[in-house]
């Protein structure tokens, strides 16, 4: 018995040796055969910023929560700045979404009709951003707007048709209205009465999911 087990201990110390590498590598294959997590950014203004409401409660991290309910495997990064608007979301694009993300919310727009920026000037930073991102081979959703009534129909008649025939121009999933459900609805919006709070931001998401998991479930989608 002892002569046998003398034979085999040059076999065993080798195979100590060797199996503690061999599990990483087997450890490593299974990560690599993981689906990894979709990025996703909501790149926009500070509707999708999230200003007023507390932590947890901006459009990004509840849509995060709404899409990981659903069994998707999915971040959702703030790339919201309040204030911004169209010129300013072009200037910082490159820098604001990643080459990595699978899926865009641009939601901008509504910062230029409450300044009263010439629609042109708007159609064309939105162009922009929607050729970039289709350049990159990114999918896209845009989220519209319309004109607060305040701008008068002359106004909302050259700006309200931006966001739909753009859609319809770089081929991108369209959410008509960003605030659909939301606007005007006193007990959905802050003191504002322009920035939806918690429960208004939650109408939104529960609006727009559709929209996002169909650009989720598209073939391709976050290749």
């Amino acid at each position: 018995m002892g002569t046998s087990m003398q034979r085999f201990q040059p076999f065993l110390a080798v195979l100590t040796l060797v199996l503690p590498l061999a599990m990483p590598s087997f450890a490593s294959a299974q990560q690599a055969d993981a689906p990894e997590e979709r990025q996703i950014v909501a790149f926009g203004d500070s509707l999708s910023a999230g200003y007023g409401v507390g932590p947890g409660e901006s459009f990004p991290e509840q849509l995060q929560a709404a899409l990981r309910e659903k069994g998707y495997d999915v971040s959702v990064a703030n790339a919201g700045v309040s204030g911004d608007t169209t010129s300013g979301g072009l200037a910082r694009l490159d820098w604001s979404v990643p080459e990595s993300a699978d899926l865009v919310i641009v939601e901008l727009g509504a910062n230029d009709a409450l300044r009263g920026i010439d629609p042109a000037i708007t159609r064309e930073n939105l162009s922009a951003i929607l050729e970039k991102l289709k350049q990159r081979g990114q999918r896209v959703i845009l989220a519209g707007m319309l004109a607060p009534p305040n701008m008068g129909a002359n106004y909302a008649e050259r700006f309200d048709p931006i966001f739909p025939e753009l859609a319809e121009q770089y081929d991108v999933a369209f959410y008509p209205f960003f605030l659909e459900g939301v606007a005007a609805e006193a007990d959905l919006n802050q003191a504002d009465k322009m920035h939806p709070n918690a429960e208004g931001v939650a109408i939104i998401v529960d609006n727009i999911l559709p929209v996002v998991t169909e650009a989720l479930e598209t073939e391709g989608a976050g290749s």
